[in-house]
This record gives structure tokens, C-alpha cells and sequence, in this order.
């Protein structure tokens, strides 16, 4: 006797009770919105169908030759691990509810993404950036936060928490709080302490104001104001409402490392607590390593015949 059919129209949750369990449990008790529980029945229903063995009997190895078999259908790094997310989260559930005894893909991991690369000035479009006289109290102002966060490369968060007795403009200097609390000090080259000082001889604030950087009214500067008024000088400056805090940030960074290459001395300007985080900052422009290798290694020298 011959089995009939699903029909080709059923859904993921028609074809698998134990699905349409679970997407009931996410609707009422943890009241997920339509969206969110269409994309759990799409990435369940294909594991289900993919891996087509009962779930009792699933194993890691099953949830890893899913995941292999998403990514040699060139899935993207995100979408594999949305799908795997959504896998463990339903095993999770069935371990809950005493269907199941373990969580077969609580091992499983998928490809990581890969690293995208930070966009960045280059120091041709960072000198263009700075090349005007700031006249007005806002523009000297913006001109400082641009100077300290492309010269000493502050976060976003890290520029806006300065106080004054963070600076020392005679050593050269600003202690920052980064992430994690975490207390380092930075120095500031010449040209930021001289936008610095331009900027504090015109800050008006009210007595007891202890932010660099405020507003008109005298208020510590917010980060969206910060975004804000790079955007405009960004315009004003090259054309383009691209510039934000972190691609100065960037650029300080990859400026540095072409420069000296000291990965270390890096991370510690930076703040991160570990080097990888650091080494996205390596990468050169190809003809940037051509020139330094033509200029320096012994094989370049031309061979004359």
C-alpha cells in the first residue's frame, strides 16, 4: 500500500506536529510577532526536511551536515547562523518539554562571518578634512572632536564622557574611560591640543560644568549630535555625508600601523583587550606594499640583461 502524498502546498508546521507545537509555545508564551515566527517555521521546516530523520534519533552529526550542507549551497555566514540559532532553540524546547533527553545541536557551530573591513580616509582626504579656519565657537568645537578622535582615535562614547580633568594639553595627554571601565591615557599630537585650546577659550557653560565638549546651552554634547555635526563637516569638507566618529577611529588606526607597523603599541591606543581585534587594522593598499617592497627588499632591484 502506497502512502499518499503531503500536498505540495502543506506547511512546515503541517508536516511536523512537533513544529507546530513549538510555534504555538513562541506565539502565546513568548508572544513573538508573525515575522519572527515565519522565519522559525522556514528555518525549522528545512532542517526537518533536510535532515528527514525522526527527532528522537537526530545526532550533532546531523545538525553539522545541515549546516555544511546550507553553506556548500553558499548561504550566508548570518543567514547559517539565524538557521542554527533556530535549531537549538527548538531542541532547546523539546529537551523542556521531556521529548527529547539532550539538545543535539547544543555543539554545533556555524562558519563565523568574516571580518569586514573598516571603511577609512586616506591621508590625502584626512589633510582636506582639517584644511579650513574654524571661526565660530560650533566649528571650533567640531573641529577639536574631529582632531581627538581622528588624532588619538576615541571612541564615540569615549570622546563624549571627556571632562576636563581628563586633559593634560601641557604633557599632551587625555585619560579616557573605554569599554569595560577600563582607564587608559592617549596622547594628543599638536594640532589636537591647539584645536583644543582654541575650542576651550570660547566654551561658555554655566559654573560646575565639567564636559569638554557641550552644546549651546552648556549640556554635555550627545553622541547623535556628535554624528551629526561630522556628517555636516564631512560635506562641507570632501563632498560626502559618509564621515562618522568610527570611520576617524579607522583611519587613525590604519594611518598608524602604515607607519609603524606595531601592533602592539596600537591595541594599547586603541583599547582592545585583545590583539585580534586589533589586526583587522592591518590591511594595506596593495600598491602602498608594492612601493615599500620595490623601495626596500634587495630582490626588487631591477636585473638589467
Amino acid at each position: 500500500m502506497t502512502t499518499k502524498p503531503e500536498p505540495a502546498s502543506a506547511s512546515p508546521s503541517d508536516r511536523h506536529p512537533k513544529l507546530r507545537q513549538y510555534l504555538e509555545f513562541l506565539r502565546s508564551e513568548k508572544q513573538y510577532s508573525k515575522h519572527t515566527l515565519s522565519a522559525y517555521e522556514r528555518d525549522l521546516g528545512r532542517f526537518l526536511d533536510i535532515v528527514d530523520t525522526p527527532l528522537a534519533q537526530i545526532r550533532p552529526h546531523h545538525v553539522d551536515a545541515f549546516v555544511a550542507k546550507l553553506h556548500g549551497r553558499g548561504l550566508a555566514p548570518r543567514s547559517l547562523q539565524r538557521s542554527l540559532s533556530s535549531v537549538r532553540s527548538f531542541f532547546s524546547y523539546l529537551v523542556k518539554m521531556r521529548v527529547l533527553t539532550a539538545n543535539p545541536a547544543a555543539a554545533s557551530r556555524a562558519p563565523k562571518r568574516p571580518n569586514k573591513l573598516p571603511n577609512v580616509l586616506d591621508t590625502d582626504r584626512a589633510a582636506q578634512l582639517f584644511r579650513y579656519t574654524a571661526r565660530t565657537p560650533l566649528e571650533k568645537r567640531d573641529q577639536a572632536m574631529a582632531e581627538l578622535l581622528y588624532g588619538s582615535g576615541l571612541r564615540l562614547a569615549e570622546l563624549v564622557g571627556v571632562d576636563l580633568d581628563d586633559l593634560d594639553l601641557s604633557e599632551g595627554f587625555v585619560r579616557v574611560v573605554g569599554k569595560g571601565n577600563k582607564v587608559r591615557q592617549v596622547p594628543l599630537g599638536s594640532h589636537c591640543v591647539t584645536a583644543i585650546n582654541s575650542w576651550l577659550h570660547c566654551r561658555d557653560c554655566p559654573a560646575g560644568t565639567t564636559a569638554v565638549f557641550t552644546t549651546r546651552n552648556g549640556r554635555r554634547i550627545s553622541p547623535r549630535t556628535v554624528q551629526s555635526r561630522l556628517k555636516r563637516m564631512g560635506t562641507s569638507q570632501l563632498g560626502s555625508d559618509e564621515l562618522h566618529p568610527h570611520m576617524l577611529r579607522h583611519s587613525f588606526a590604519s594611518h598608524l600601523l602604515e607607519s609603524s607597523s606595531d601592533l602592539r603599541a596600537v591595541q594599547e591606543l586603541l583599547g582592545h583587550s585583545d590583539i585580534a581585534t586589533t589586526q583587522i587594522y592591518t590591511h594595506l593598499d596593495f600598491q602602498h606594499l608594492a612601493k615599500v617592497y620595490d623601495a626596500a627588499h634587495p630582490r626588487a632591484e631591477s636585473q638589467e640583461d
